[in-house]
């Protein structure tokens, strides 16, 4: 569970995504935002494992939501983390043909998109156990990339790989380390916040795990860290040998990754093309976690009766397969890039897929406060929580409170010039009408109210599986 969440989240965020926020914001703007998204994650993740071990369920977001909140916010929340991962995959997808462009630069961004695609449908296919061995063996392989990488950026820094010591020389260049001030910093909340996207997965896995009352805090309590500490060193690192002035880091030249680029100033061009490689696995890891994530979600709303009946049936493996089939379709929106260019498309896909995101966190956030507000009304004991959030309420207030300023703040980023990029404002925002859309027409159709804490029920076969 833990590779799962791992694998999830270490992907072309980190990777190719990172560059751009330093070229941004600077590196300490993108320190600034990947630590405060960062902060506004634990609350996140801590808050849904102290659910997910008293009730262990697939679609997490959407079963709680309903059973403690509002019938009409789960069923929106199902559909938009189903939308917000099958984008993801996209996004991938797009990162993918761009690496491999890196060998193969004439070549068609059709006919990668295709393969991945095929590739991630098919390694889906195998049983979940399957399933988890694949991401297991994907995530080690980014694990030790990441700490190679920091361990010779940190060599470069200091002198002892190269001949001078880069130092700190790259934060004083222009009005670093805070380029654009605070609203730049704001600009790349929603990078950051596409980067830390998966970490929830270990919720998600929850209701097909063994013993999730153990691994499931035991995955929240050791994955998070290591994501935080992978992630700001890495960035420090980047920003640090390379200056954000560099356009090597902007986001309409992602042909090449940052972490390629420190490699290759390391004199190691070998492993700048090795690094590409992995690049591409980590690539496929993270659409690989996508996928299972939002077929999962599909499935789930099938059960209970939000989605098509057909979504529900299940492989002798136990795969949903239709479910599988349908996300891997909407996967096909990275077949765009074969028209519109792989920097532009991957762009918006990014901004898509973070604004879902948000969304869906804020959902979590909602979700878990409304959870123990009925926990507590029905004279439940705190000690009889397998797994207890800390901080509560201030957690999940500031991690709601935090999820909106990003939301309209993400606005920013379409200003450029003194004009508006509508484009970028169309992608970024797409996401919040479909939401609005969804859960009010539901709640207009089936007359749903927020629920009452005496009225919420507390599934006893659910709480079953997580003893």
């Amino acid at each position: 569970m833990a590779m799962i969440s791992l694998g999830g989240s270490i992907g072309t965020g980190l990777f190719l995504a990172s560059g751009g926020a330093i070229h941004t914001a600077g590196p300490g703007g993108a320190l600034f935002a990947y630590l405060t998204i960062g902060i506004m994650v634990y609350f996140l993740v801590t808050s849904l494992g102290e659910m997910a071990t008293y009730m262990p369920v697939s679609g997490t977001f959407s079963t709680y939501a309903t059973k403690f909140v509002d019938p009409a916010l789960g069923f929106a929340l199902g559909w938009n983390y189903w939308y917000n991962w099958a984008i993801t995959i996209a996004a991938e997808l797009t990162a993918a043909t761009v690496i491999m462009k890196f060998w193969f630069p004439d070549s068609s961004s059709f006919l990668w998109s295709a393969l991945f695609l095929a590739l991630m449908t098919l390694l889906n296919l195998l049983s979940v156990k399957g399933y988890g061995e694949t991401e297991f063996w994907f995530a080690l392989i980014k694990v030790i990339t990441v700490i190679v990488f920091i361990g010779v950026g940190l060599l470069m820094i200091a002198g002892i790989w190269s001949q001078s010591s880069v130092g700190f020389q790259n934060w004083k260049i222009g009005d670093a380390p805070f380029h654009g001030g605070f609203l730049a910093a704001l600009s790349v909340f929603m990078a950051a916040g596409f980067s830390f996207q998966g970490t929830e997965l270990v919720g998600v896995a929850a209701g097909e795990s063994e013993n999730p009352r153990e691994n499931v805090p035991r995955a929240i309590r050791t994955v998070f860290w290591r994501i935080l500490l992978f992630y700001l060193l890495a960035i420090l690192v980047i920003g640090l040998i390379i200056p954000y002035t560099s356009e090597a880091l902007s986001s309409d030249n992602i042909r090449m990754s940052p972490f390629t680029i420190v490699f290759e100033k390391a004199g190691l061009s070998m492993a700048a093309s090795v690094m590409n490689a992995v690049i591409l696995t980590s690539v496929l890891s993270a659409g690989n976690s996508g996928m299972y994530a939002s077929t999962r979600m599909l499935w789930v709303l099938a059960q209970e009766g939000k989605a098509p009946r057909f979504l529900n049936k299940l492989t002798r493996h136990g795969v949903p397969v239709f479910a599988l089939l349908v996300t891997a379709a909407l996967g096909m929106f990275a077949f765009l890039s074969s028209f519109y260019g792989d920097g532009l498309v991957y762009t918006w896909l990014l901004n898509a897929s973070g604004m879902s995101g948000f969304i869906a966190w804020l959902g979590i956030a909602i979700s878990h406060y409304y959870f123990r507000r009925a926990y507590m009304a029905q004279g439940k004991s705190l000690k009889d929580l397998p797994y207890r959030a800390k901080w509560f309420p201030f957690g999940p207030i500031l991690a709601g409170v935090l999820c909106v300023i990003v939301i309209i703040g993400q606005a920013m980023g379409a200003y450029s010039d003194g004009k508006i990029d509508w484009a970028y404002m169309f992608a970024s925002y797409i996401g919040i009408p479909l939401f609005l859309a969804i859960w009010l027409g539901y709640k207009w159709k089936f007359k749903t109210k927020v629920l009452k804490p005496e009225e919420c029920v507390f599934d006893e076969e659910d709480i079953e599986k997580s003893r």
